[in-house]
């Protein structure tokens, strides 16, 4: 499979918004440039248990954390062997991004569970997983992983947003690929529309309802992450010692904080784009993926920020539900041909590296 110039593997992704995992089964051919073909792509929910395990995970001792990364690396192992025998496929192997239970570049620690023996074990594949640990330890964020894959998959694309729990963005500037977390997404959208009793603001239609709250929107605005210039990430801790605070006040409906949260991204988003935009004659394109693409009062928010230079593509479901495990599938494919599978320009590394630890026998 390494030399070969067609490869088929297993991307697995387990987001932040940890609702389930993405399996995509893809292809990808070499031919001077890259190709790829999603074969099949299914989600399989957590169980309420496992989701819940997950949720928590940060807050284990080190003896349940290792319980759990094993038990986690069985289920999708399992879930992956189910899948292929469903489908009747066929592939070399598996790369998994794992679920992330602490994520602190600045201490050189990045942990990402499921473990790598099981899931090889259970699936009866080689794995190749912990893609984060070797930028990290080079002085990089670790994140985001996605860039290589937008520059040699999508290259049709000036800029390529993720909205998962976290957003990120990806887009070449002077000559190079720069891309970072641009702000948090479902994860506080998720969070708020639970206390409206739904599982996640369907269409926008909550924050479309609801007031923006010009206090909160300035604090967010004046948060230290969006003062940083360069490579920067942010993580589930992030989240409950920055945003959550300067949002949970008994005064602020949950319908108001989820509009203030949407103009908060919008706006967020829109300046970096235009910020980017090289030739403003010229139109642009962005592509947009991840369950944040169905916010339609979002989207709608966003494209009437940057429509003068920016035409806004939402893709075929599939590739916005699975691009992710796409991404994650082909990164395992250049760790086993020993290529730059993580850009030192995205991530503030010393230098391009190959990450991924590879279990099983090739």
């Amino acid at each position: 499979m390494v030399n070969s110039s067609v490869s088929t593997i297993i991307g697995l992704m387990s987001g932040t918004s940890g609702d389930g995992l993405d399996i995509a089964c893809c292809e990808f051919t070499n031919e001077k440039i890259w190709h790829f073909k999603i074969i099949k792509a299914e989600t399989i929910p957590f169980t309420k248990e496992l989701e819940q395990s997950l949720q928590n995970a940060h807050l284990l001792d080190a003896e349940s954390l290792e319980c759990l990364d094993l038990e986690f690396g069985e289920w999708m192992g399992q879930a992956v062997k189910d899948f292929c025998l469903k489908n009747n496929l066929k592939p070399s192997a598996i790369a998994s991004h794992g679920h992330t239970v602490f994520h602190r570049p600045d201490l050189k620690m990045t942990k990402q569970i499921g473990n790598g023996f099981a899931l090889s074990y259970a699936a009866g594949l080689p794995v190749i997983n912990d893609f984060r640990k070797l930028d990290v330890i080079l002085g990089g964020q670790g994140a985001p992983l996605v860039p290589i894959g937008d520059a040699l998959l999508f290259s049709d694309f000036d800029f390529a947003l993720n909205l998962g729990g976290i957003a990120n963005i990806s887009m070449d500037h002077q000559g190079e690929r720069i891309a970072f977390d641009t702000c948090p997404f479902n994860l506080l959208l998720n969070h708020f529309a639970l206390k409206s009793g739904k599982a996640y603001d369907d269409g926008g239609n909550l924050a479309k309802s609801g007031s923006i709250i010009p206090e909160a929107l300035s604090a967010l605005n004046a948060l230290d992450f969006y003062q940083q210039y360069g490579a920067k990430s942010l993580g589930r801790e992030n989240i409950s010692q920055d945003f959550l605070p300067v949002l949970n006040h008994d005064t602020y409906l949950p319908k108001d904080v989820l509009a203030t949260l949407s103009e908060h991204f919008a706006a967020c988003i829109a300046k970096i784009i235009l910020d980017h935009v090289k030739d403003k004659s010229t139109k642009h394109r962005l592509l947009v993926t991840g369950g944040g693409a169905y916010n339609s009062f979002f989207i709608q928010n966003l494209q009437n920020k940057i429509c003068h230079s920016v035409n806004l593509v939402l893709p075929e479901k599939q590739l916005i539900d699975f691009k992710e495990a796409l991404v994650f599938a082909f990164l395992g494919v250049l760790r086993l041909r020993k290529e730059t599978n993580c850009l030192a320009s995205v991530t503030g590394a010393t230098k391009n590296n190959c990450g991924g630890t590879i279990f099983g026998l090739f």
